[in-house]
């Protein structure tokens, strides 16, 4: 994602601001028929994508929104759409003057304000997670000793393209390291696949076939990641690669550079410096879904200039303003793996000396700002219902794809490709079984 670092033309972002996609599509192709530097080829080239899956993130209409609202928040009216609208607080962007909403618009409404969440219809499934986990924190912070546990999960992943021909799948596959380990595969769709060594970044299982399904059973062991640090034995160690810019998402951008200096101040002791900057992060950043990451041009920048983002924008946000202050920090993500459901999950990991790698959960701990003991507890610490699949973030598959990914960020849910592109697809992640060990 390189080219992504190049911006685009002054009247392509003019029209595409104005909702006036078709004419933005015009520009580009102009521009393409000139002569123009390689990397801004590939920026223009790229655009044309992006619009069309901006197009898709944002498919309702005015009347479908009213719609959606009124079946999450039962006695929801058109006034208070109105007013909504009126104050900024639906996200929706303009197409061809006509207002588009965002998939999850009514969650992101929850997010943003507690009230009507509390009117929105609950998922007893979630509520009953959220209580397991939280008892299981304070369980934790009680003095009770950490627990591993033996998991086995499914994902199959659907092709959801109607044409036919030989599919490429990349399946997230889990890593051996740190909290995990004993990892074992179970059962898989198809023969012939293969599997990445275990030191690949995106840790994943390919498989080729003609068919519309594909999927991988897989085990692994994870102990609850518990640390008691002493801030005055800690030290930095200046890891080098966990140290830089990688663009287009961890860049020192001059505001990243003032907002980290202002957060951290005068302090020199790296474990504080991280602490500082969680504690920034999780009581000024509000959770909110997101468009897909292929589709922002700076993710740290842009959690630091709107004050929000789900857990991956978070995590991102962290390891940049880490690394900017001098405290080696780097990526960790697969699933939230409980013993009822399975969904994409992203956190952080920062290192000091001589504790070593140390657990930061950003989203988990700005969740729980109503209490500082469950808050802080996702800094340096972090729960077993987790699948780890990735070490590091925008790096390419063993094998690599051919085209621009659907995340060419993360894995967690999977990726396809024909000979005609990037295919769509569903993923259904399943917990099999969740057992302590004993």
């Amino acid at each position: 994602m390189e080219h992504m670092v190049c911006g685009l033309p002054e009247d392509v972002i003019r029209e595409e601001g104005l909702g006036n996609f078709s004419r933005a599509l015009k520009l580009i192709e102009r521009y393409l028929e000139n002569p123009i530097p390689l990397l801004m080829r590939r920026r223009l080239e790229y655009e044309k994508e992006r619009i069309e899956r901006i197009l898709e993130d944002y498919p309702y209409d005015e009347k479908e929104a009213l719609e959606r609202l009124k079946e999450r928040i039962p006695d929801f009216t058109e006034d208070e759409f109105g007013k909504l609208l009126e104050e900024g607080l639906l996200d929706y962007i303009v197409v061809e003057g006509e207002r588009r909403f965002e998939k999850r618009f009514v969650e992101n409404l929850g997010f943003a304000l507690p009230e009507y969440r509390e009117r929105m219809k609950k998922d007893p499934e979630v509520e009953k997670v959220r209580e397991l986990l939280n008892r299981r924190i304070e369980a934790l912070l009680g003095g009770d000793k950490p627990k591993k546990y033996r998991v086995r999960a499914r994902i199959t992943l659907r092709v959801e393209d109607e044409r036919e021909g030989r599919f490429k799948v990349w399946l997230p596959f889990p890593k051996e390291e740190l909290q995990v380990g004993d990892v074992r595969l179970v059962e898989v769709s198809h023969r012939g696949f293969f599997l990445a060594p275990n030191e690949a970044p995106q840790r994943t299982i390919y498989m080729e076939g003609e068919e519309k399904e594909y999927f991988v059973e897989f085990e692994y062991t994870i102990e609850e990641w518990v640390n008691k640090v002493d801030p005055e034995k800690v030290w930095e160690e200046p890891l080098k690669p966990f140290l830089k810019e990688e663009p287009p998402h961890i860049v020192f951008t001059p505001y990243l550079k003032w907002l980290t200096e202002s957060v951290v101040g005068a302090e020199e002791n790296p474990y504080l410096k991280a602490k500082k900057i969680y504690d920034w992060i999780t009581t000024h950043v509000r959770y909110s879904y997101v468009r897909p990451y292929s589709l922002y041009e700076n993710i740290s920048e842009f959690v630091a200039r709107n004050l929000k983002g789900d857990c991956g924008f978070q995590a991102l946000l962290f390891i940049t303003m880490c690394r900017i202050a001098n405290v080696p920090a780097r990526w960790q993500s697969g699933w939230y793996a409980n013993p009822i459901f399975a969904s994409p999950h992203d956190w952080a990991l920062f290192y000091v000396r001589p504790y070593g790698w140390l657990p930061v959960d950003l989203s988990f701990g700005g969740a729980r700002r109503e209490s500082e003991r469950l808050r802080n507890f996702y800094f340096g610490n972090l729960d077993g219902f987790r699948m780890v699949a990735n070490s590091d973030f925008m790096k390419d598959f063993v094998p690599p794809t051919k085209f621009v990914r659907n995340d060419p960020c993360d894995n967690q849910v999977g990726e396809v490709e024909a000979e005609w592109g990037r295919v769509k697809f569903e993923s259904e992640l399943r917990i099999v079984s969740f057992e302590e060990v004993i």
